[in-house]
């Protein structure tokens, strides 16, 4: 009988973690589709700020290297 309780125990017990460690799955789960979806969300404005830098560029009155008509 002692057996059977022992072992009963130790299922109680390994259910009881599991659920735990199912519950951290589910959580750490969220957590990572949303960074991801961040992640998406800050890379789509880095891709428009460097279109828009780009533009603003081509569209510069004069070239970056150039020296000031004052030299």
């Amino acid at each position: 009988m002692s057996d059977t309780k022992t072992l009963s125990e130790r299922i109680d017990l390994l259910e009881t973690r599991l659920t735990f460690q199912d519950e951290t799955i589910e959580t750490l789960n969220k957590t990572i589709t949303a960074q991801w979806q961040q992640i998406d969300a800050l890379t789509r404005q880095v891709e428009a700020l460097s279109e828009r830098l780009r533009e603003a560029e081509a569209n510069a009155p004069g070239a970056a290297n150039e020296l000031p008509p004052h030299y």
